[in-house]
């Protein structure tokens, strides 16, 4: 029995009529109650002011069962899509499971997003219903002029007040609802790429996908029943979904969910507090950590936690022996994708980390390194360096872009899924990153990745973050160039860039050192923390940036908490 069908077993065997069939919902909550674990902590919200809310599986199974009737109630049909635009409240959480059980398709906006961001995004998902709060509807929904056509209802979160608050919605709502028979194939979910490389496109996944959750969470993040569990990610980006919602719920793990925005202080009380076992979060916040220093984590009791992994950008070097100093444990890098929809690649729980490195396939992940010619591909030969390709037939696979047939099949060639991603692969299996396809750097007949010289550069004591980028050189086709943001207590001056180049020069090499080295109080990135080398670029070249909307910074004042709220026509707001 492969690794899939002895998940899609333990999730779904069986399973009686009108349980659900194949729903992910009912794979995350039903079957645990069923079961006798109703009572189990499923959620921890720790809020903005100060208190605490937990949620139990049993609890989460009746609300998002009120919340199913809800929809059904609204004329919500399966298939249409249901959008959230909330922060990290339990609202969001009872709405995308109480979406699932009612087969709608869900997709949750991140609460920072700009109006433009929105407005594409809920057009091109055709949303019938928007779950937001008051303050963010006056100032990312209000601001779009008239509403997309399909979107019907608003519901909104922590408005008090009318008969038809969302807490009034649910209580009046019965909490028995049968969720009807749902086929592994039937849309789920839809997520959408971050747009930095153009205009984000919309990716649809299925229920099958818990069955890669479920799977991988066990494979790659080690997470059991009953472990306390921290993801970091917002529900906003598909890790926020996949493993800060679903995965850790099919496991019958506690997950621990931090209102607040990121402070290493907290972070660290969290971690030691709450008891953390695995702890699943991103490569920018491992270097926030590091900025913030080493003391800080002094006499901080992580003997609780069991397992460390990033997620969202390869994880340098530097950053794992940092773990290994200041944790006493190293964090184990994650590969994967919005396309592929759950880890496909993974320094495995229990083994030893190599520093630098993706990790290697999970098993049922079938990858290569191959070349792409036209619609076919040639494998990559020893020792070359190739795209990262992957066999389809894995359950979380995206199932396509919204109206954009011909992107999706541009992601395949002969009988391979092409992630875009360069690598290269040593002689035990284990892959490293080099560079997306469209950074790679071709400088005087050599390709060169990004990454490689960003890795680097971050082994300096003074560099908390780099970027790198090839200007166009008349002689060599693209010189290297990078940006650096420094530490605490260094100084930009010319010393230390002297230093920095000769120290990429020892360590890189000639052919690979940047020519150039320019400090950077901040670099630009998107907000799930990805440097942007094409906001880099085209500020060396004076060129637009693009559309940064989805950059624009939270504003003051109440984002929205869940809670109490009202149901409104969309042309019926004031």
């Amino acid at each position: 029995m492969n690794p899939w069908q002895a998940s899609r077993a333990e999730l779904f065997a069986g399973a009686k009529p009108g349980t659900g069939g194949a729903n992910m919902a009912a794979a995350c909550l039903d079957r645990h109650v069923a079961a006798g674990r109703g009572d189990r902590l499923a959620f921890r919200f720790l809020r903005r002011d100060g208190s605490v809310e937990d949620l139990s599986y049993g609890e989460l199974a009746a609300l998002s069962s009120r919340f199913a009737n809800v929809l059904s109630g609204l004329g919500v049909r399966a298939g249409e899509s249901v959008f959230a635009l909330l922060p990290r409240v339990p609202a969001l959480y009872v709405a995308a499971l109480g979406c699932l059980k009612a087969r709608a398709v869900f997709s949750a906006l991140f609460a920072s997003f700009g109006p433009e961001p929105v407005r594409v995004r809920l057009e091109q998902g055709r949303a019938r219903v928007l779950i937001t709060t008051p303050g963010l509807y006056e100032r990312r929904i209000r601001p779009l002029g008239p509403p997309p056509a399909s979107l019907e209802h608003v519901i909104l979160v922590d408005a008090p007040g009318g008969t038809n608050d969302f807490a009034g919605l649910l209580a009046a709502a019965s909490e028995s609802f049968a969720i009807p028979p749902t086929a592994p194939e039937d849309p789920a979910l839809l997520h959408f790429t971050s747009g930095t490389t153009g205009a984000p496109k919309g990716l649809v996944h299925v229920h099958d996908a818990i069955v890669a959750h479920h799977a991988t969470a066990g494979a790659a993040l080690d997470l059991q029943a009953g472990d306390v569990y921290w993801c970091t990610a917002d529900p906003g980006w598909v890790t926020g979904i996949s493993y800060g919602l679903l995965a850790p719920l099919s496991r019958g793990a506690a997950s621990i969910v931090d209102e607040e925005d990121f402070d290493p202080a907290r972070w660290y009380a969290i971690l030691s507090g709450e008891r953390v076992a695995v702890w699943y979060t991103a490569p920018t916040a491992i270097r926030m950590l590091m900025k913030a220093g080493a003391d800080m984590a002094q006499g901080v009791d992580l003997s609780a936690l069991r397992h460390a992994a990033s997620v969202g950008e390869p994880l340098n070097a530097a950053a794992v022996h940092w773990s290994r100093q200041t944790f006493g444990r190293p964090i184990h890098d994650t590969w994967w994708q919005s396309e592929t929809g759950a880890i496909m690649i993974a320094n495995p729980p229990g083994e030893e980390v190599r520093a630098g490195s993706m990790g290697r396939a999970l098993p049922g992940v079938e990858a290569a390194l191959v070349r792409r010619e036209g619609d076919a591909v040639v494998m990559a030969g020893p020792g070359e360096d190739g795209e990262l390709a992957l066999r389809p037939g894995w359950p979380s696979m995206f199932r396509g872009y919204l109206a954009d047939d011909e992107a999706y099949r541009k992601c395949f060639a002969g009988g391979w899924y092409l992630s875009g991603d360069l690598v290269r692969r040593d002689a035990d299996g284990w892959f490293w990153f080099i560079g997306r396809g469209d950074d790679v750097i071709q400088s005087a007949g050599h390709r060169i990745g990004p990454f490689e010289i960003e890795s680097a550069l971050m082994e300096h004591p003074a560099v908390a973050e780099a970027g790198v980028i090839g200007r166009p050189d008349p002689l060599i086709g693209e010189a290297v160039k990078a940006f650096v943001g420094l530490r605490d207590g260094f100084a930009a001056d010319e010393a230390l860039r002297r230093d920095l180049l000769a120290f990429a020069r020892r360590r890189l090499g000639a052919v690979i050192a940047p020519r150039e080295i320019a400090f950077s109080p901040s670099l630009p990135k998107t907000r799930s923390g990805k440097i942007m080398r094409r906001v880099l670029k085209a500020r060396e070249l004076g060129l637009p940036e693009g559309d940064l909307s989805a950059l624009e910074p939270e504003p003051a004042g109440d984002t929205g908490r869940g809670g109490v709220g009202r149901c409104v026509r969309h042309d019926k707001l004031i």
